[in-house]
């Protein structure tokens, strides 16, 4: 049995039991104790239909709990007149439990939440090893998603950023635990664009196909971060960026840009140069102004200035380093950096050594710490 096919059906058939007449609370629970029995049942007698099966228990599942709570007794006998639902229904509600689970509403971590279990079929146990908190802490804070959305109907219009933001922090959250939630995003965006003829759906997916492809270059044998321009490039999936860059083309073909397309044209960019000299850093200036254009983010004027910095020199990236924030989030590593380039290592010894203290993971500590030693033993030497 693949666990890969009940993952794909899960969304599917929560749609089913929604459009039957349960809130979408009753219908995940029933789709979940039905996968359960999957588990149970399949490898020894596998169904024809695999579909009509999860939906046939699930449906039974639902009406078996609506009959022990003799407050949803109404809506016990409405079902009963219903037939059994069966694969024969064609309507999709994928894309709707997409919106649903993205709901204004929610917080992102709930919505991060939600959108794996319903829609990417992860069990509570899986989802909370891979962010690390016990499995009933995430248990709350899936029931307390699914109490928020309970009320929303399936026929609301959903919002494809909001959808499109939640897919892009499930992908940022990489891997931990034995899920692989980058690998997960991918599927879950693929499956969007399968759905929904969008162009900057297919501008996520072409921006995580590239990272993706640049994954396992990315640490060393010993676990250390490899920044880009050290990567060994032979390690980059040239299929996986084929395809990324394939997408893109054809979603700027539409002339709609949007932010994920321009983050999706920088990467695509990185991926083009044979060597990290050969880097075209000026078009790469050109698609953060696009960029900053479209969202005004100061992440993005962040990242600008580093590449300004390549482009025009150090003392470029600094003046347009100095029009931004020094509290954003990697604003002294980045100056660290210029500054090194610059020429001016005890400065930049001691900006390593700063935004050492302040990094948001292990792995980035390590790495500005390591610059700021290396730096410090040269200035010894």
């Amino acid at each position: 049995m693949e666990e890969s096919l009940l993952r794909t059906l899960t969304p599917t058939v929560i749609g089913v039991l929604v459009r039957r007449g349960a809130n979408f609370a009753a219908a995940e629970d029933a789709v979940q104790d039905a996968l359960v029995e999957a588990v149970r049942v399949w490898p020894d007698d596998p169904p024809r239909d695999p579909k009509g099966w999860l939906v046939t228990v699930a449906w039974r599942k639902f009406l078996d709990a609506a009959r022990a709570d003799a407050s949803r007794r109404h809506r016990e006998e409405r079902a009963e007149g219903e037939p059994v639902p069966g694969a024969g229904e064609e309507v999709d509600d994928t894309l709707q439990l997409y919106f649903l689970c993205a709901h204004p509403s929610l917080t992102p971590a709930s919505a991060v939440a939600l959108t794996l279990r319903a829609v990417g079929g992860l069990t509570t146990r899986q989802i909370a090893q891979a962010y690390l908190v016990p499995e009933a802490t995430m248990a709350q804070r899936i029931s307390r998603a699914k109490r928020t959305v309970a009320g929303v109907r399936f026929n609301q219009p959903g919002d494809v950023a909001t959808v499109l933001r939640v897919l892009y922090l499930v992908f940022n959250e990489g891997y931990s635990g034995d899920v692989d939630l980058a690998a997960e995003a991918i599927r879950l965006t693929r499956q969007l664009a399968a759905r929904i003829d969008h162009e900057e759906v297919a501008g996520l997916l072409a921006l995580m196909l590239l990272h993706h492809a640049r994954r396992p270059a990315r640490t060393g044998t010993d676990g250390r971060l490899v920044p880009l321009a050290e990567q060994d490039r032979g390690l980059w999936d040239t299929r996986l960026i084929a395809e990324g860059v394939d997408v893109l083309q054809a979603a700027l073909a539409r002339d709609r840009l949007g932010e994920f397309q321009a983050q999706a044209a920088v990467a695509a960019l990185h991926a083009d140069a044979r060597t990290a000299e050969e880097t075209d850093w000026v078009q790469i200036v050109e698609w953060y102004d696009e960029l900053v254009r479209l969202t005004g983010s100061p992440v993005a004027r962040l990242n600008r200035a580093v590449a300004v910095g390549e482009a025009d020199g150090p003392r470029a990236g600094l003046a347009a380093l100095a029009e931004l924030d020094p509290g954003l989030p990697r604003h002294t590593a980045v100056a660290a950096y210029l500054r090194e380039r610059d020429g001016d290592l005890v400065t930049a010894a001691r900006l390593y050594a700063e935004a050492a203290r302040s990094a948001s993971s292990l792995p980035e500590r390590d790495h500005l710490t390591r610059q700021a030693a290396r730096l410090n033993a040269r200035l010894r030497a």
